[in-house]
């Protein structure tokens, strides 16, 4: 058991580390407003799809994960 605790704290600040440094430095990083992000704005309704966002986000998370694996 003490090895998930361990796991989940090391996890824990992975992403509290990831989460400040995306916090930082968003308006840098050009994700969400990719060619292929769809944004309708209109008088009463807005409606925003980051669709090659979603898509390059997968295959970098993918890459890692299958390197990870090897």
């Amino acid at each position: 058991m003490q090895e998930i605790g361990k796991l989940l704290v090391g996890a824990g600040i992975v992403l509290a580390v990831v989460g400040f440094f995306l916090w930082k430095w968003s308006d840098r990083i050009p994700l969400g407003r990719l060619p292929g992000d769809f944004y309708v704005q209109k008088p009463n309704m807005t409606f925003y799809f980051p669709l090659t966002t979603c898509l390059l986000l997968s295959a970098v998370l993918t890459l890692i994960l299958w390197l990870l694996r090897r």
